[in-house]
């Protein structure tokens, strides 16, 4: 019975790294901007499509190079992933966000927009790369380790690792340097920055390219665990990342990495328990009522709205 709670465990934590990279994503944005990027699941889809071809041209499948070992190419393609990944990003903010927030336009529309961007993603996928699922190649073998009768793979201790990097670094640019502390100024009061001398687009962009390139490390690791790629592998597991991002108190970051695991437990142990056909119903329930009970999530606060 231990053991296989320490198995479950363990595979909710794998499952909810996912969820909290993703999820850092969505609050970073709102965070700054008050904006939902519902496109930000999509930037996901697009990172791990990214890290298809990036790890392809560097195993000499295009013939252009020669192949490269894979532990090589893996570290080649995790900042070249992060990288190209927040140009999409970055792109989405200039071309489609930008200029609604320019024109002062409300919300809504923004939001509207943000859906529309997310479908033009997978539709654009679909048009120039075809329905055809895609097969990430293996870059590392994978090793099984048996500790007092859990089973452990490397992979896994990977992604959790990796999870749990991304959030020390990213706690430690918003909180310990300057673009991060203007990125909290921008939180607080986004029309009496620019008066204090603060890029207000500058801090935008770096935002977007922040939460697009943890989007697309996850993309990169997700494809290496669960190795089948689809133009809307991102739409679901997006959502559930905002989910995850709500319950642990949007714009929060520590909410959000702590949403994102919370998430994944709660689907791995009603498996564990129930039939998997129950696990969005059971883990949605479930979440609900966490929200019924504190409504700004784990860690968020109510915000007073001056009138």
């Amino acid at each position: 019975m231990l053991q296989s709670l320490i198995q479950n465990v363990l595979n909710a934590l794998q499952w909810g790294s996912f969820y909290s990279l993703i999820a850092l994503g969505y609050c970073l944005v709102y965070g700054v901007l008050m904006l939902i990027n519902f496109a930000h699941g999509d930037i996901f889809m697009v990172g791990a499509y990214i890290a298809f071809f990036v790890c392809s041209f560097f195993l000499g499948k295009y013939g252009l190079i020669g192949g490269l070992p894979g532990w090589m190419v893996l570290a080649l393609a995790v900042p070249l992933t992060m990288l190209l990944t927040a140009v999409v990003g970055v792109t989405l903010e200039r071309v489609a966000y930008r200029p609604l927030r320019r024109k002062g336009v409300n919300r809504l529309y923004v939001v509207i927009t943000a859906l529309m961007c997310g479908l033009i993603l997978e539709n654009g996928n679909l048009a120039l790369l075809g329905a055809s699922r895609r097969s990430f190649p293996t870059l590392i073998s994978t090793k099984v380790f048996h500790i007092g009768g859990v089973v452990v793979t490397n992979m896994k201790l990977t992604v959790i690792g990796v999870a749990i990097l991304s959030f020390l670094l990213l706690q430690i640019v918003v909180n310990r340097t300057k673009i991060g502390m203007a990125m909290r100024a921008i939180s607080y009061d986004r029309f009496a920055v620019p008066l204090m001398g603060i890029p207000v687009d500058t801090v935008i962009v770096f935002t977007f390219v922040l939460g697009s390139a943890f989007a697309g490390l996850a993309g990169l690791f997700f494809a290496m665990t669960y190795p089948v790629l689809d133009p809307y592998m991102g739409a679901l597991i997006g959502w559930k990342a905002f989910i995850a991002a709500v319950v642990g108190g949007i714009g929060s970051i520590p909410g959000a990495f702590a949403g994102g695991f919370l998430l994944g437990f709660v689907e791995i142990m009603v498996v564990a328990f129930f039939p998997s056909t129950f696990r969005d119903l059971i883990a949605f329930t479930i979440l609900l009522l966490i929200l019924s009970i504190r409504p700004t999530g784990l860690f968020g606060v109510a915000q007073r709205t001056k009138i």
